[in-house]
This record gives structure tokens, C-alpha cells and sequence, in this order.
């Protein structure tokens, strides 16, 4: 075979495989989540010095306890972990104050019943410091059954199970010719992007998306998508979505009620990074520690140099 012949072979072979790429990547797109709603956000806790806001904390709880808890648990996390260093750092009095009227499963009583005897119900107890935050269903039927058959995860590590793709991975060929070199672009674009990722230590995917998810509900679905009886979210993968906008959808348009979106803004940036905290709880102190431990191998490797230098000095190299 000719070189000329070997070289359009090729080039036939390499416009076959990139519009495959390109077609898989276009279908990947469309069953997963429209990226272009998702933006990488600045928080207190990111970067290698960054750590948590308090004060957002407690605001990101306020926001789990009066609307998230209705349907979702945090079984990981004890009451008493509100008050642990690091965290939204709540007072004894005020832990106490925010569990007054919570109450869990009790006990079996003298007589080793946990329900009563007269209607069937559970028996319940006034919460301690060292309960879990339990689920507000018996169990995962009861949830099922309470939420038209959608089971609302537990939001203990929820920040940990979710993520964004890589900000590179939204490169797209700028021009026809390109279209077949998309699988290799994207490729070293992931390599690209995961070398800053390490560089710059983000880990904030999964409160950039809970952020995102929460900001992107639409009050109707656009023309020609159906998402039947559940909310459209343009995060969410396959945009239908059986949570209902829990705090609210965006408004847009000249008539936008700016206060409104603002305070959506407020909460969702909140509730993301109680979240973030509540899959991380150590993350203050493990950046303390890393820098510390960073700072005094800086120090052993210049004293190793010297002791070297000072030990080998009258032999030639």
C-alpha cells in the first residue's frame, strides 16, 4: 500500500472514530446533567488554607432543620456533633434549645413493648445530645410510600457522593476539522483539569453541585421535554427530578423579584456548605495539620541539604 493510500486511510479511520466520539458525547450529555448550569463557587472552606464560616454553618443547619429534615436524615451525624470544634459550634444551651421538641424511637419499656399497645404507634422519646439524626420514616418503605415511590437519601455524606466534571471536560471542537481529534482533546483536557484540581487541593465538587441542584429548579419544563409528575432541574441527571424545589425556583425576566433570588442564592450557598461540613467534619483540622506537616518538611529537607553539604565537604564530586 502507498503512502498516499496508507495516510487517507487514516485519515478516513480517524473522521469515523471521532464522530462516533462525538455522537457518544453528545448522548452522554443528554442523559446526564446539563453542565452549563454548574459553575465552580468560591468558598471559606477551599483552597489549601480555607475552612469553615461558622456562622454559615449555623445558618446551613437552620435551613436542614426547618425544610431538609422533613424528608431526610443525617443517621452518621449525633446532635452532640453540633457542638464539636470545627463545626457550626452551637452552645450546650443552644443544642439543647434546637432539640427541645425532637424525639426518637424509645426503648422497649418494662413490659418490652415498643409500641403501644392501644393504636399501634411507636413509642417515642425526648432526643439526647448522643442521638443520630434520624430519618422522619420508620424505614425505607415508609419513606417510599410517603414520597410516591422516590426515596430521599441520607444527607450525611451527600456532599462526598456528589461532584462536577472537570471544567475542561466542556471543551468542544471549535471547527469541523477538529471533530476528530474530540476524544483526544477531552482526554487531555481531564488530565489538565485533575493536575489543577490536585494543584489548587479543590474538593468542593459536591457543594458546587447541592449549590447548583438547588439554584436550577424551573418552574415548568422547556418545550418538547417531559419529566411527567416531577420538577424539571437543569442539574439534575435526566432533569426530572421527585424532589419539589425546596426552597424555591429562580425567577428571571424584567419582573424578577431580585430579593427573592437573592435569598435562594443565601440558602442554597448555605445549606451546600453544612453539607460539604457534615461529609467532612475534620476538614479544619486536617488542613491545619497538612500545613504544619508541609512547613516542617520544608525545614528537615534545607537541614538535610546542610548536614549533607557539611558531612561531604572535603570530597570532590
Amino acid at each position: 500500500m502507498s503512502v498516499k493510500n496508507t495516510l487517507a486511510s487514516f485519515a478516513v479511520a480517524l473522521t469515523i472514530f471521532g464522530g462516533i466520539g462525538m455522537a457518544g458525547a453528545a448522548e452522554k450529555a443528554g442523559e446526564h446533567h446539563d453542565k452549563s448550569h454548574v459553575e465552580r463557587q468560591n468558598w471559606s472552606f477551599g483552597g489549601l488554607l480555607g475552612s469553615y464560616d461558622k456562622a454559615q454553618l449555623k445558618r446551613g443547619f437552620a435551613v436542614y432543620n426547618e425544610v431538609c429534615s422533613a424528608c431526610h436524615g443525617m443517621n452518621l451525624l449525633s446532635w452532640r456533633n453540633l457542638m464539636e470544634e470545627g463545626g457550626p459550634e452551637f452552645t450546650k444551651k443552644e443544642l439543647k434549645a434546637l432539640i427541645a421538641e425532637k424525639e426518637v424511637p424509645a426503648e422497649p419499656n418494662e413490659e418490652g413493648l415498643t409500641h403501644s399497645e392501644e393504636d399501634g404507634s411507636r413509642l417515642m422519646r425526648p432526643a439526647l445530645f448522643t442521638d443520630r439524626m434520624l430519618s422522619p420514616y420508620a424505614n425505607e418503605k415508609a419513606a417510599m410510600t410517603a414520597n410516591a415511590g422516590a426515596l430521599p437519601p441520607d444527607l450525611s455524606v451527600i456532599a462526598k457522593a456528589r461532584g462536577i466534571p472537570h471544567v475542561a471536560d466542556n471543551s468542544k471542537p471549535s471547527a469541523w476539522y477538529a471533530a476528530p481529534f474530540y476524544g483526544l482533546m477531552e482526554y487531555a483536557g481531564w488530565i489538565g483539569g485533575t493536575a489543577k484540581d490536585i494543584a489548587t487541593q479543590y474538593q468542593e465538587g459536591g457543594a458546587d453541585y447541592i449549590y447548583a441542584l438547588m439554584m436550577s429548579y424551573a418552574d415548568e419544563a422547556p418545550a418538547g421535554v417531559d419529566v411527567g409528575d416531577r420538577s424539571f432541574n437543569y442539574v439534575f441527571p435526566g432533569n426530572a427530578i421527585s424532589m419539589a424545589a425546596p426552597l424555591g425556583t429562580l425567577e428571571t425576566g424584567a419582573d424578577a423579584d431580585k430579593d427573592a433570588n437573592k435569598e435562594l442564592d443565601a440558602k442554597s450557598r448555605d445549606v451546600a456548605a453544612y453539607l460539604m461540613w457534615a461529609s467532612e467534619p475534620h476538614l479544619n483540622a486536617r488542613k491545619s495539620l497538612g500545613l504544619k506537616v508541609l512547613i516542617y518538611l520544608i525545614i528537615l529537607s534545607g537541614l538535610m541539604y546542610a548536614v549533607k553539604r557539611t558531612i561531604w565537604a572535603g570530597v570532590k564530586h
